[in-house]
């Protein structure tokens, strides 16, 4: 695990972009008052989802408006039809963690790589 921030870096509602070991992550504090980290690029236009909305559990890209659940990676609103990876992220000691590989790279919990 890897910190990434404290809680207060991130109100509810909002998310903020992170680089860890050039792995470009999108760190989410919802709705429901988790964190969530997400792939910090739409699969279908190639921006940055940490520029977009937070909606419950999904984050919309700004662009074009796709929709991804913060929880999958699925994407839940086209044009978007492929998923995004998303990270396990852990609170601690009011610190966000994320969870990186041997490499100190984000490790993928969906299967789903960056591409």
């Amino acid at each position: 695990m890897i910190k990434v921030c404290s809680v207060e870096d991130v109100p509810k509602g909002s998310s903020v972009a992170a680089a860890i070991d050039g792995v470009e992550v999108a760190l989410v504090h919802a709705e429901d008052d988790n964190f969530y980290a997400i792939h910090d690029m739409c699969s279908h236009a190639e921006v940055p989802l940490s520029e977009g909305e937070v909606d419950g559990c999904t984050l919309e890209c700004w662009l074009h408006g796709s929709r991804f659940d913060l929880r999958t990676g699925q994407p839940t609103g086209l044009p978007a039809t492929e998923p995004v990876p998303i990270y396990p992220v852990e609170v601690r000691d009011g610190d966000v963690y994320i969870s990186v590989d041997e490499n100190g790279r984000p490790k993928p919990s969906n299967g789903v790589h960056p591409s």
